[in-house]
């Protein structure tokens, strides 16, 4: 199996358990993610939290404050084996979900980089949640 195919796979597996060691094994030490959740959860002015020790706090209250919108209906991904892209579209066979692009660049078989990008939905939700 390629990094792509094994990340796009166990990455929706710790998300599903809330496994935060799971999550963080497929990370590089100096890994990045960038997301207005970022903002919005750590109380930052910046949307990036970078290094293993910061990640582990930030998916660690993603994993505590995921709202029920929040589900994981995807048909798929995208890669050139050395980025990963999918889709967690808006309307699915369930109804809606926070619709969100991630992003993720590989290094060495572990993600470098990891991007999330909002769409109006998801932002809305976010808008009226507040962290725990």
């Amino acid at each position: 199996m390629q990094d792509a195919e094994r990340i796009y796979k166990l990455w929706d597996d710790a998300l599903g358990k809330r496994d935060l060691e799971a999550s963080l094994s497929l990370y590089a030490d100096d890994a990045s993610i960038e997301s207005p959740l970022v903002q919005h959860l750590m109380n930052t002015s910046d949307g990036v939290v970078q290094g293993k020790d910061n990640l582990r706090a930030f998916i660690g209250r993603v994993f505590q404050t995921n709202p029920a919108q929040r589900k994981r209906f995807r048909k798929g991904f995208f890669t050139d084996g050395r980025v990963v892209t999918w889709e967690y579209p808006r309307q699915t066979p369930e109804g809606d979900q926070m619709e969100l692009v991630e992003v993720m660049e590989i290094e060495n078989g572990l993600i470098k980089r990891h991007r999330v990008y909002w769409g109006w939905y998801a932002l809305n939700v976010l808008r009226t949640s507040h962290p725990k």
